[in-house]
This record gives C-alpha cells, structure tokens and sequence, in this order.
C-alpha cells in the first residue's frame, strides 16, 4: 500500500493506492480539501504564515488518516501551489517543521511528463496531447507512439485566475475576453505550437468538472467520458453568471469548483482552438498516479 498526497493551488489531496503483482494499479481511498492555498498568495508573491499554516493543518489531518490506516510511509508533492511562490524553500521548510513531511516541488516539465505517465497508463494513445488544468498552472504534453515530443508549463490555472481578473463569483462578458486574451498571451509566450492533435487527454479536477457539467447539461450519462470542444464552447456562450439557473446548475454538479469553473473552461476553450482538437477523453488518472509509477515504483525497483 502506498500513500501520495498532492498538495495543488486550489485542492490538497490525499490517495492510497493497492500495488497488485503485476504493478497494476488501484486506487483504494481518496481524500481531500478545498484548501485555496493561491488565495494565501501575498502581493509580492509570497506564501503567507496563514497559507503555510493552512497547509500543514490539511497534511496533519491526513497524517491522523493514515496513522489510523497503519502507513507509515507518506510521499508528498506539492506543484505550482509552491513552485509559483518566491518564497518555495521557506514555505516547504515550515511546512516540515509543523508536520514532519518533506515535500518534493515539481517543476512545471516535471509535473507535466508525469501527468502523461498517469494518464497514458490505463489508456494508451498513439498520438495527441496530455492537458492538465490545475488551480495555479496548466501543463500541456505532446506525444506521439515514440514518446513525449514537448512538455510546457503555462504559469495560469482556474484559481489563480480568478483571484487576479473575476469580480464576482462569475466573470462577466468583459472579464470573459480578458481572460481569453491573458490565456492566449500566456500559450504565445511559452511556445505552444498550432498544431494538428485531434486528440486531448485531460486529466484534473477542472476538466473532470467540465465534464461533469456538459454530462448534466446535456442530459448524458454520468459515466461518460467524452467530452467535445463544441460542448464547451456552448456552455461558455450559454452561461449567464447573472442567472439563478447557471448558479444552481453548479451548485448541484460541483458546488467546491463554483467559482473557478468558468476561468478553466475559458483555458480548456482556448487550447482546444490552439491544436484544432476535436476530442477530450477525460482521464482517471493522472499527476498523482504518473508520481507514483515513475517517483515511487520504479524508484523502489531500482
């Protein structure tokens, strides 16, 4: 039995997973807490005493879990929640201090090569790209059947930018386009090619609730897994974040992602027009299952 706790922007975490003989593997109890640790971000782009505070409350309440579950051996990652700060040592080293966990930060390359571990292992692909949409950065992977041909990390997620450009708890038509440009300005600036992948696999809360949200929508079945960038695009257009019906909408499918479900969906949006996708096969699996194949298995068999 292995335990990883994944200590994101918006979301910290915890999964324990059975290894079976033949490495296949199976998650067998999740955890976790809306902890918002970008909104701990101050203006100078340091994690505050109350974030890191806030963060080794949530790890203690999942050490007592595991304590109670009788593992001893926790492997703890934390991505753009701390790797996007000024102070990342200072935050990780207190964080230790209160909790007794070390905490590897992923770089962005990192975070994204091991999103295409976890996503490509259940279901193997030949060709297209891995998307991860998180609450503080957005990590895209292209691969085709030799491998990852680019891995990028575009410093933007659903909550960061939300915190920085929505008002009220939905943006309005204004703060819609200013996003849409922010995020195209921010895939300019990393290098995203405008190529042809007709095929994204998303993995992450944010896709996962987009799913979740056209599934509802839409009046399909919860298990689908399929999503179209057509049926985002429509809900993007039909979504009055003014009316009663949008805010019991996501108040019912996924009232913890209310307010940072447009601005990842504005992400999801643009990406899909960048590489002309026709496709999102959304994903089980992802960053915490890539860390433990690649971090933890592999490492163990060395």
């Amino acid at each position: 039995m292995y335990s990883v706790i994944d200590i994101g922007s918006n979301t910290i975490r915890l999964t324990v997973y059975h290894v079976l003989e033949n490495q296949h593997i199976q998650p067998v109890f999740h955890e976790k807490s809306v902890a918002g640790l970008a909104g701990y971000v101050t203006s100078d782009g340091r994690m505050s005493s109350a974030g890191i505070q806030k963060a080794a409350d949530v790890l203690n309440h999942f050490k007592e879990i595991l304590r109670r579950l009788r593992l001893n051996h926790i492997h703890v990652f934390a991505t753009a929640s701390l790797r996007n700060i000024t102070n990342t040592e200072e935050a990780a080293d207190k964080i230790r201090e209160l909790t007794g966990l070390t905490i590897q930060v992923l770089s962005g390359k990192e975070e994204a090569v091991l999103d295409y571990v976890g996503a490509t292992y259940l279901v193997p692909m030949k060709r297209g790209l891995v998307l991860d949409i998180g609450g503080g950065s957005t990590e895209l992977t292209f691969f085709d059947e030799k491998g990852i041909k680019k891995a990028l990390s575009l410093p933007i997620g659903s909550l960061n930018l939300y915190n920085k450009y929505v008002t009220r708890v939905f943006p309005n038509e204004e703060e819609k386009k200013r996003l849409e440009k922010v995020v195209e300005k921010e895939m300019r600036k990393a290098g995203v090619p405008a190529i042809k992948c007709p095929l994204i696999c998303g993995v992450g809360g944010t896709i996962r609730a987009t799913g979740r949200l056209a599934n509802d929508q839409l009046k399909l079945s919860p298990a689908n897994k399929s999503l179209l960038p057509e049926m985002v695009s429509r809900i993007l257009q039909e979504f009055d974040g003014a009316s009663k019906e949008s805010l019991r909408q996501v108040l019912r499918v996924m009232p913890e992602r209310l307010h940072t479900i447009i601005p990842g969906m504005i992400i999801l949006e643009r990406v899909c027009r960048q590489v002309d996708a026709k496709e999102i096969h959304i994903s089980d699996y992802g960053v915490r299952e890539g860390y433990l194949i690649a971090e933890i298995l592999n490492h163990t068999e060395k």
